[in-house]
């Protein structure tokens, strides 16, 4: 999620324990929420609580002997200005998408961190031909928020399983960002939530907070505000967390399974801006394809493309006339193919007390088909799609019956902007194919599917990323948000196989895994789903490694800890271990 932080840059939910794994200084603060880090949740179910925002703030612990006169001056000031707005906002109803009790109920509440544990119990037979990590990311806040949260504004964690000759390991670590170390040194959050938190009025009063603090020397805001929880890709022997407001983070994973955060990756100096949460790894080039976006100063948008040896292209700025909310987009084989949607960025909405996220039902949704090798924006060829907005695009290829035409899959939402602001209809996640005429610059769209069902949060073969595909693995998120199960759909016929989890169990993305270096044809579906897995009764988790030929269990994997539902993960294979930078 881009966030309004980027404008100059591009009681604690913890215990001692998590504290010293995070390698600071614990805070001697009795913690609120008991988190699950080095407890077996398998044996002792653990209950819990729902947030609720406080209503008071706890003034952050400044090192008083690193501020001079007028630092601690205005570190009251401000602090004292914090408990003030605070205290204003304690009676003002919150919405469904920005209130903690609702997202952060049940499985989405968070958890503390769980060290290396080896030797999982595994029913079933892990396949010989599975050696590696499977890593996922996911949203899950350190501190209990002190306003309005919603699912997206959580601290990036990372939960790696490891798998080596059958046997198994979990871990789970916090991604060490800028913004997480020094809210953890502060005692307390400090950095605004770029969606729970900066709505209207009082969303403006944190930034000019925020920013007071900067200034002051308070707070760093120059080295990254994210929160690098939503993506997660392996390019140039480097695995990447990320999300759309700041640069990747780095993360090592170590041989005997845990992660350990590198830092901020900036492409040895060569990226200076934001970078999209879903950049495009050509499977065939190995290049790595990705977004900029902004949503204070134009350009908006830019694309650039890193080679295989990670080498930055130009930059080519994109001129849009609004900021838009840009959080996927797709490649083929010779093209980039960029949304440009309904779902933008006005600022001014803050200023009459809304969300700067909107819904634009004047603007008339595209998409822009551009060459990977482009160096300027007038090599665009822009198409309108009506009504179109599509969160995720699951792929794109260049239609082997005519060279005029790209065909695009996606699951597109409607109402467009539910995610982030409440509405009363029904969200609706439907499974579509857009083909582009690049001659006649027009689109057509059809729903793939004649059942009713929200398709979101999956993939295709990644060695068949930018190429036609048969096959697509994706969620059901019924009931929404939750995913009962995922459906493996046939592209060409609609026909859908479902797998559902079974009563009180819930999962999040089917990670598709391919058999060796397939390629496509008859064996485009020969692999293997990975799928995190919670019983909401027993309060346990699991991952599940399921057939994808037959949709049967191969095994279950019984994790130490509970595993909140998150976002999006990729797997390093043991080979790629050795190779780490």
């Amino acid at each position: 999620m881009v966030s309004l932080l980027t404008m100059s840059t591009s009681g604690p939910i913890s215990s001692p324990q998590a504290q010293i794994d995070l390698c600071l200084r614990p805070i001697k603060r009795q913690p609120k929420i008991k988190c699950t880090v080095q407890v077996d949740v398998t044996e002792q179910p653990l209950k819990r609580s729902s947030f609720t925002p406080k209503t008071t703030a706890t003034p952050p612990q400044h090192n008083s002997l690193r501020l001079n006169i007028f630092q601690k001056a205005a570190a009251i000031a401000i602090d004292t200005a914090e408990r003030a707005l605070i205290s204003h906002e304690k009676d003002t109803p919150l919405s469904k998408t920005a209130d903690p009790s609702v997202q952060l109920h049940g499985n989405y509440f968070p958890v503390s961190e769980c060290p290396v544990r080896q030797l999982l119990p595994v029913e079933g037979t892990i396949p010989d031909s599975i050696n590696g990590v499977y890593v996922r990311n996911g949203a899950n806040p350190m501190f209990d928020p002190i306003a309005g949260h919603h699912l997206f504004d959580g601290d990036g964690m990372v939960h790696a399983v490891k798998i080596t000759n059958g046997s198994a390991s979990y871990a789970c670590r916090f991604t060490k960002t800028e913004r997480l170390i020094q809210e953890k040194r502060l005692g307390r959050p400090v950095f605004p939530k770029a969606i729970g938190e900066l709505h209207g009025h009082s969303g403006i009063a944190r930034l000019m907070l925020f920013y007071a603090r900067g200034l002051c020397g308070l707070v760093n805001n120059q080295n990254g505000v994210g929160v690098a929880n939503a993506g997660l890709v392996y390019f140039n022997n480097r695995l990447l967390a990320m999300s759309e407001d700041d640069l990747p983070y780095q993360i090592k994973i170590t041989q005997t399974g845990d992660l350990k955060t590198v830092g901020r990756y900036d492409f040895e100096g060569q990226l200076k801006s934001t970078m999209i949460a879903h950049p495009k790894l050509d499977p065939v080039t190995k290049e790595l394809h990705a977004l900029s976006c902004d949503v204070v100063r134009k350009p908006y948008l830019k694309y650039f493309r890193f080679s295989p040896d990670g080498v930055k292209s130009p930059e080519v700025e994109i001129p849009l006339e609004t900021p838009t909310m840009i959080h996927d987009f797709a490649i083929t084989e010779n093209f980039v193919v960029i949304p440009d949607q309904q779902v933008v960025f006005k600022l001014g909405e803050m200023m009459a007390g809304n969300s700067p996220v909107v819904f634009d039902g004047e603007k008339v949704s595209r998409l822009g088909i551009m060459p990977k090798d482009a160096t300027e924006a007038s090599e665009i060829i822009w198409v309108d799609s009506p009504e179109t907005f599509c969160f995720h695009l699951w792929n794109a290829w260049e239609s082997p019956e005519s060279d005029e035409e790209v065909v695009v899959i996606g699951s597109c939402m409607s109402p467009a902007d539910s995610i982030f602001n409440e509405r009363d209809e029904s969200l609706k996640s439907v499974l579509t194919e857009i083909r582009i005429n690049l001659r006649t610059r027009e689109a057509t769209r059809r729903a793939l599917l004649g059942d009713e069902v929200n398709l979101e949060i999956g993939m295709v073969n990644r060695n068949r990323l930018g190429r036609k595909t048969r096959f697509a693995f994706l969620a059901i998120a019924d009931p929404w948000p939750k995913v009962s199960g995922f459906a493996k759909v046939d592209l060409f016929t609609g026909e859908i196989e479902k797998y559902f989890y079974g009563s009180e169990k819930y999962g999040g993305e089917p990670f598709f895994l391919p058999s060796g270096d397939v390629d496509g044809g008859e064996n485009e579906d020969d692999g293997y789903i990975f799928c995190h897995v919670h019983d909401e009764e027993k309060e346990t988790s699991v991952l599940r490694i399921i057939n994808s030929v037959d949709l049967k269990l191969e095994a279950t994997i019984k994790l130490p800890s509970r595993v909140p539902y998150g976002f999006h993960g990729t797997f390093v294979d043991s080979s790629e271990l050795w190779h780490q930078v």
